[in-house]
């Protein structure tokens, strides 16, 4: 082979080398001689060798797991809360550019900022407006990383991991406000079955014989268990009775 061919082939496997196929949901970002060139979109793209260089990018939503944090409540409560947070990627230049490792970053920041704002509410506050946490360290996380190219989507507050003794205290909190409703709810059905008691004695009182019947009946029904032993109470009506008679 001369010169020429050798010359040839080099030339083919530097030009194949330099092929780069960027995916739909990914984007290039180019550098010639260490200088920033532009943003590749998908499709098939031609990078050279030694002279240029680039990094791919994903720009669909993005999980990050921020793990178990120690925190301190407004009202001093030690506890761990966790959370997850949904990000992409909007301008793929300012995320290479702007900051060293960008899914670094956003994990890092998501966690102080969730200390923070723990830390800026008491534990009742924290534990029934979840929604509106989350919201807000959503809001600073998005506001701090906009220099970086990157939306935060949302962030959910996963746990919140109470100490051993406040969850025995919250438990006996709990078991005694049950207790508490029980005994409510036990004494205003007292009250309405007294109501009903007194409408119904003094509708017997008006009816005369009424009392009478409504004593045979309740024999009757007590006389249907053999096992039931009955003592019968005369009533001071029926001896007044015998008497005018006698």
């Amino acid at each position: 082979m001369g010169l020429t061919t050798w010359i040839i082939y080099f030339v083919i496997i530097y030009l194949i080398s330099g092929l780069k196929i960027v995916k739909e949901y990914e984007r290039g970002v180019k550098f010639t001689l260490g200088r920033f060139v532009g943003v590749m979109g998908p499709g098939l793209k031609m990078v050279f060798p030694v002279i240029q260089d680039w990094q791919r990018v994903d720009i669909r939503v993005k999980v990050v797991d921020v793990p178990d944090q120690d925190a301190i409540t407004r009202d001093n409560v030690s506890i761990k809360v966790n959370a997850v947070l949904y990000y992409r990627v909007l301008e793929a230049k300012d995320a290479i550019l702007k900051v060293e490792d960008f899914e670094f970053a956003v994990s890092q920041l998501s966690q102080t900022t969730m200390r923070d704002i723990v830390g800026e509410v008491t534990l009742d506050q924290l534990l029934q407006e979840r929604e509106s946490i989350s919201k807000r360290i959503k809001e600073i996380v998005d506001k701090a990383t906009d220099p970086w190219g990157i939306r935060i989507e949302s962030v959910e507050l996963k746990h919140v991991e109470l100490p051993d003794q406040l969850k025995r205290t919250i438990g006996k909190e709990a078991e005694a406000e049950r207790e508490k409703r029980a005994v409510i709810i036990k004494a205003q059905g007292e009250v309405i079955a007294a109501k009903d008691m007194s409408k119904a004695a003094d509708m017997l009182n008006k009816s005369q014989g009424a009392l009478h019947l409504r004593t045979l009946q309740t024999i009757n029904d007590l006389s249907s268990d053999q096992s039931n032993t009955v003592v019968l109470g005369i009533p001071l009506e029926m001896l007044r009775a015998f008497e005018k008679k006698k």
